[in-house]
Order: structure tokens, then sequence, then C-alpha cells
């Protein structure tokens, strides 16, 4: 009987922890496949490439719990990077500010969706395509189409190896944040819940509307500080950046076990998710794998990932 009963903990540890296992497997697979991969620049530098992803698959995540969908990221990604640098160039604003104006537009922008989403009826996919078209639309015009060069000693403060690199020190303390928020309080719950049953949710008095507009919100301003992230490590502000983030982040999201229908998913699942990504795009270009391969590779990954989420999930089968 007790045998029989490890058995059964044994394969509800693999199914609970499902993501972990294959960031682990993932990890050992590239220190063989490349020699370069378990040293201390490499791992460096895939903690300061994965902090912003992580940030903007957090953010989709709650929109996601709710429900919804959030295909502005990328595109306020662009509005952080180039606000930014913007401020710091044109204004000689100080780099904290420019970073603070920065993410408050982000969150306006994410707003706005959800104001969208929430009180017009408009789905979640129409609304924020639109605001990622106008969000696109605002960074090319702030900026005029040019990359903006940002002085040093500014916002590349934040990537300081002197300073313990600031963004990294700040990712660990938002996914701290939401994972507290997410499972140990009462907004978190609720989120939670209108994803798996909205309607009860009004019957019982609470403003629906309001969580889910603030989860677009929050989407929002940390899409716009992951923007703001990849200015400081490139000491660039662009318009251009961000592209084709959303479709990385959703990934990260549903690799993370997420469901897309709502009212399922976590919050370190989801980091796990973005850095599994991160190790696949790693590896490959440690491996020199040209890029459009990569993308084919990196897609029926994502594919088997997912698949692997179905088969071991007893309870939910819908991604």
């Amino acid at each position: 009987m007790s045998i029989f009963k490890k058995k059964i903990d044994l394969k509800e540890f693999i199914i609970n922890n499902n993501t972990f296992i294959i960031l682990l497997l993932l990890i050992v697979a590239s220190s063989f496949l490349s020699d370069t991969f378990f040293t201390t620049m490499n791992l460096r530098n895939i903690a300061l490439q994965q902090a912003g992803p992580i940030l903007v698959a957090i953010g989709l995540l709650y929109v996601i719990l709710a429900g919804g969908i959030d295909l502005s990221v990328g595109s306020i990604m662009a509005i952080g990077s180039t606000v930014s640098a913007i401020l710091i160039t044109d204004f000689s604003m100080h780099y904290t500010a420019s970073i603070g104006i920065a993410v408050l537009i982000g969150l306006l922008f994410g707003l706005f969706s959800g104001v969208l989403v929430a009180y017009t009826g408009i789905q979640g996919f129409v609304a924020t395509l639109a605001t990622m078209t106008i969000a696109r639309g605002v960074a090319f015009v702030l900026s005029e189409g040019r990359p903006i060069k940002i002085e040093s000693g500014t916002i590349n403060t934040l990537v300081s190896k002197d300073l313990m690199y600031p963004i990294l020190i700040i990712t660990l303390f938002i996914i701290v944040v939401f994972t507290i928020i997410h499972r140990y309080t009462g907004y978190g719950r609720k989120v939670i819940a209108i994803g798996s049953n909205e309607t009860a949710l009004q019957l019982a008095g609470v403003r629906t509307k309001q969580y889910v507009m603030s989860t677009y919100a929050i989407s929002g301003a940390l899409a716009a500080l992951a923007g703001v992230f990849l200015a400081a490590r490139s000491s660039t502000g662009s318009a251009t950046v961000g592209m084709g983030q959303e479709l990385d982040a959703i990934a990260a999201v549903v690799i993370g076990g997420a469901s897309l229908a709502g009212g399922k998913g976590f919050v370190l699942n989801t980091v796990a998710g973005a850095l599994i990504l991160g190790l696949i795009g790693n590896i490959m270009n440690l491996m020199a794998v040209p890029s459009y391969p990569q993308d084919i590779i990196k897609g029926a990954i994502i594919i088997a990932a997912v698949l692997l989420q179905i088969v071991t999930s007893k309870k939910d089968r819908t991604i």
C-alpha cells in the first residue's frame, strides 16, 4: 500500500511540477550541448535578457487568469523604451523619473484596453489589437522612427555590475510581490475566480469589471518596464523593440501551465516558462543555429511542451 501511495505521489509531483522538470531537463541538455552554457558570463546574459520577458509574461498571466488576452504588450514595450530614452536625452530628466513616467504611460495604455474590454464589451483580442497598433504608432511618432542613443551613466545604470544588476533585483522583487498577490490576497483570488466563473462572482456582488480592467493596467505597466529594461541593456530607445514579444509571452504563460480559458495559472510556473523559451534561444545561439531554423525549432519545442502539459494534466485539459 505504501509503495502504491508513493507511486501516486510521484505521478502527482510530475504533474504538478512538469514545467520545472522541463526547465531542469533543458538545463541538463544544454550543459551537454555546449561547454559555454554554464559559464558565468552566459548565465548572467540569460538572466539579463530574460528579465524583461519575465515581467511581460507575469503581466499577461494576470490578464489570462481573468479570462482575457493582451496582444499589445510588445508595442507598449516600445513605448517604454522610446519614452524613457526621449525624456533622458531631450529633456535631461533623471533616469529614475523617466522610468516612472514610462511605466505610468504603459499603465495608461493598459488601462485603455481594460476600459474597452470591461465597459464596452469589446473582446480582449480586438481591443488590445487596436491598442497594439496605436501604441506602436505613438512610439514611432515620438521617436520619429529613429533609434535614440542614451548617454552612459543614466538608464544603463540598471545593468551596472557595481550595483549588483538592479534589473535582476527589480525583477526578483516583482516576482515575489506578484506571487504573494496571486496566492495570498483577495485580489488574486477574485481575478482567478473571474476567469473560472465571472457570472457567479457578479451574483455575489463583486464588481468584476474593475478587476478585469486592473489586470490590463498591470500588464501595460509591466510591459513598459520591460521596454525600459531593453533600453537600459542596449543604451538605445527604439520604436521597433518588442515586435513579436506578445507571442513569446503567451507561449511562456501556456508552457507554464496556465489555461487560456482563464482561472488557472501560477506566477512561478510562468517565470519558468519564460526561462524555458530563453534557454532554447540561448543554446541555439551557442550552437550557431541560423535565425530562421531557430524559429522552426522553437515552435516545435513549444508545441511539444504544451502537448506535455495537456497529457500530464488530469483535471483540466484546456490549454
